[in-house]
């Protein structure tokens, strides 16, 4: 893509826009593209996707998948030279999702002693917390350590590390994060330094590599990633958990859990909860 950073901003009623985003998450060309989806308007049913393209192709193959919704408003606009992400980060407020809180470097002084705080500084990764996905993950984590405490736990596309640091600042033993993208492995282990946290990220794909089997069987795996990578998981998750283990999915949105969850109850796994954020649902699932 030239030097010009854009962002296409697409608005529309709610089920005009969960519809667009599957078409997003369908196409290959922009399976791997950067976009959230949120409502901007609750009373007059306006959603809004904000994407991120990175390169001519994939900002083209965008136009054309947005192009089939003639009911969404679709702007692109050129980004200004700037440090977004630092520019968004520094307004972002910390999160609290039951016994967690979630801050950055901006907020340290507002964490409160009563939580089990974690400080977590995004960088390049995914995943600062704020993400009503990321939400439903650590709500459902609070939920089930009500119940019980897991031992060894697994995160699958840990972009900045934020679960696996909470389960091994909840009492997990081993705590082991997995990522495709290597700087977001780089950035979860200075996370955990920051927050003192035993766990421990390796840069892998998938679940067959040796330091991701040594440690299984897990007690619970965390996979907030995406639909499609979720059913293709299915099985390998299964593989690294303890019977009677949980797995906590997210990434998927609403309209994604019925495939995603017969995906895994085909595999023997029963549907315990959903959360649902926003477009966004976090699904606690037990295998058999």
């Amino acid at each position: 893509m030239s030097s010009d950073a854009v962002q296409t901003i697409a608005r529309g009623p709610r089920a005009v826009a969960e519809a667009a985003a599957l078409a997003i998450d369908a196409e290959s060309a922009t399976e791997s593209l950067t976009y959230s989806i949120l409502e901007e308007d609750e009373d007059h049913d306006v959603w809004r996707i904000d994407a991120f393209p990175t390169t001519e192709e994939e900002q083209a193959a965008l136009v054309v998948t947005l192009s089939a919704f003639p009911a969404l408003r679709v702007v692109t606009e050129k980004l200004a030279d700037a440090d977004w992400l630092a520019m968004a980060l520094s307004g972002l407020p910390p999160v609290r999702a039951g016994r967690f809180f979630v801050y950055g470097a901006h907020d340290r002084g507002l964490a409160p002693p009563s939580t089990v705080n974690l400080r977590i500084e995004a960088g390049a990764a995914f995943g600062t917390g704020h993400h009503g996905t990321t939400v439903g993950c650590l709500l459902a984590f609070d939920q089930l350590l009500k119940r019980r405490r897991f031992a060894r736990v697994l995160d699958v596309g840990c972009g900045t590390g934020v679960l696996a640091i909470a389960a091994a600042r909840t009492g997990s033993r081993v705590a082991l994060g997995t990522d495709i993208d290597a700087p977001s492995v780089r950035i979860a282990n200075e996370n955990a330094k920051l927050n003192r946290a035993k766990a421990r990220f390796v840069h892998a794909s998938g679940l067959n590599d040796a330091r991701v089997r040594r440690p299984a069987p897990y007690d619970l795996v965390f996979a907030n990633i995406l639909a499609p990578p979720l059913v293709a998981l299915s099985q390998d998750i299964k593989g690294a958990l303890k019977p009677g283990g949980y797995a906590i999915l997210s990434g998927l949105l609403r309209t994604q859990e019925r495939r995603v969850t017969a995906a895994y109850v085909s595999r023997g796994f029963r549907l315990e909860r959903r959360i649902r954020r926003d477009a966004w649902s976090a699904l606690v699932l037990r295998r058999a």
